[in-house]
């Protein structure tokens, strides 16, 4: 979420929301959203509806739910998905933001 921090402005240039969804608590959720000050959209899916929905990946080898990375248009079309194999395999934002751009056309 880092990652996700460092370039989100860059998003909203391009008029991109970041939502991240985690499986923690709202409690806990709120928590390490007010202590790393995350200026993005933090959603608790601790019941996994949201990660059912978009087939995230669950392995408990792995510390739990895989990373997965959706692009989603306004009309609800999902333009990039990328499912994660561990925690560290995560596409880098430039791709995502060029995938945005490539909309714009």
């Amino acid at each position: 979420m880092a990652q996700l921090r460092q370039d989100y402005d860059e998003f909203i240039d391009r008029n991109t929301e970041v939502i991240a969804v985690g499986p923690d608590s709202e409690d806990a959720f709120q928590k390490f959203w007010d202590d790393h000050d995350m200026p993005f959209i933090g959603l608790a899916d601790p019941n996994h509806r949201v990660a059912r929905q978009y087939e995230q990946e669950v392995n408990l080898l792995k510390l739990g739910r895989m990373p997965a990375q959706i692009l989603i248009d306004k009309q609800g079309i999902v333009r990039f998905v990328y499912y994660s194999n561990s925690m560290s395999d995560i596409t880098e934002n430039r791709e995502i933001l060029d995938i945005i751009d490539e909309m714009k056309d």
